[in-house]
């Protein structure tokens, strides 16, 4: 499978200034390949090909005065510029297809995006020095903050630029099946809520962080700021930018919570049950703003690719799934429950069940682990008598029930 290493980057002034000139090439690039197609598409013609662009938007042009500073950069970057857009028209065609889900039509590209990225392959000659700078074509050698080694060899980078001003540079990695971890004896189901954002089938309940509700006042302060500089001003672009490092922040801090939670829980069970939510829906509520700063969607992704790398199993049941209704004990459907009884009692075996732990143990049984139900029992109820035994009728008779003779 293929992995994406990120890393800082810390450009100079004039290597600042060169991948800015990059962005805007390969922007603009990008911008007029798009119209052509759009023209082509309005006047009933077939597409351009990628081929006749490159030589018409690229090579052409730079031979021009309009566009004579595209000789500036990197070739290798203007034509991933329309890589790019092929990229864009495909997952646009196949969404109408079915093959993928719906995206909208590729869009002209602004200075003004919060997010500038452009990709060097090995045909640019860039390379990590031995001093362990990035050096990149016509813009030098970059200092990188290596957190960790790359496993092997990478074939491209790209490098991005964020709303907060930083710089990354991300490489593709391939790996191979020796990362596959010992097999582990644990079995787990997960149910992600808002009150503790994971509930384990084994009793585990994990608080949840929420970055940004604590992070809020911080953040409307920014936002207050940024809204009462004039536009176009040199303090609104500085108010703009820690508006962005603020919200970068809590970004960042939910990443890694999800990191660590998911290695943790990858590493320790074989087996890992998780119930396909409708983030999308449950976004449309009230409780919109708390669902966004869980992340579920996040969370659930990086458990299925660390599951897959790892050679661990994930297993996910579908939302209709009546978790919450079901006692974990019996296997009785006690019907749905308000969201604020967090403790509700078996009408038929008695059970005393947490509703969360409960959850997380039908969700295991419905994607067929093998997981115990003891964690979800908050106290033992009363044990039903057996048919061979005393009973009593509704009126208070006492009766006993005959046993035949040996």
């Amino acid at each position: 499978m293929q992995l994406r290493y990120s890393f800082r980057m810390y450009p100079n002034g004039p290597q600042c200034s060169s991948l800015a000139r990059a962005f805007g090439c390969a922007r603009v690039v990008y911008n007029d390949a798009l119209r052509a197609r759009e023209t082509a598409r309005a006047d009933g013609k077939a597409f351009p090909k990628t081929g006749d662009l490159s030589k018409l938007l690229i090579t052409e042009a730079k031979k021009t005065g309009e566009r004579a500073w595209l000789g500036e950069v990197s070739a290798v970057v203007l034509q991933q510029s329309l890589r790019d857009l092929d990229t864009a028209y495909r997952n646009f065609f196949d969404g109408l297809k079915g093959k993928r889900p719906r995206m909208g039509a590729p869009r002209f590209k602004s200075r003004k995006d919060n997010r500038q990225a452009v990709r060097f392959t090995a045909n640019a000659r860039w390379k990590i020095t031995m001093g362990g700078d990035l050096s990149l074509p016509k813009v030098g050698d970059v200092r990188v903050k290596w957190s960790r080694p790359l496993p092997s060899a990478p074939s491209t980078v790209t490098v991005v630029k964020d709303a907060a001003g930083r710089y990354f540079c991300s490489f593709v990695i391939e790996t191979g099946p020796g990362e596959a971890l010992p097999e582990a004896e644990g079995q787990v189901g997960i149910d992600l809520g808002l009150s503790h954002f994971a509930i384990l089938s084994d009793g585990t309940k994990i608080d949840s962080p929420r970055f940004l509700r604590r992070a809020e006042k911080k953040l409307k302060k920014a936002q207050r700021d940024l809204s009462r500089k004039a536009k176009g001003s040199r303090n609104r672009t500085k108010a703009r930018l820690k508006a962005a490092r603020a919200h970068a922040k809590v970004a960042d801090a939910r990443r890694e919570f999800h990191h660590q939670l998911s290695t943790k829980i990858i590493r320790e069970n074989q087996a890992v049950a998780v119930e396909d939510l409708a983030v999308k829906g449950l976004a449309r509520t009230r409780l919109a703003k708390s669902v966004h700063d869980a992340g579920w969607s996040t969370f659930v992704a990086m458990l299925e690719y660390k599951a897959a790398r790892y050679g661990r199993t994930l297993a996910k049941i579908s939302r209709f799934e009546p978790t919450s209704q079901v006692c974990s004990q019996c296997g009785i459907k006690d019907g749905p429950k308000p969201l604020h009884i967090r403790v509700w009692e078996c009408g038929a075996c008695g059970a005393v069940l947490d509703r969360d732990i409960n959850a997380a143990v039908n969700v295991a049984k419905a994607a067929g682990l093998a997981v115990s139900a003891c964690g979800a029992r908050v106290r033992p109820g009363p044990v039903p008598a057996q048919r061979d035994e005393p009973g009593t009728h509704r009126d208070g008779q006492k009766t006993v029930v005959g046993i035949p003779s040996l």
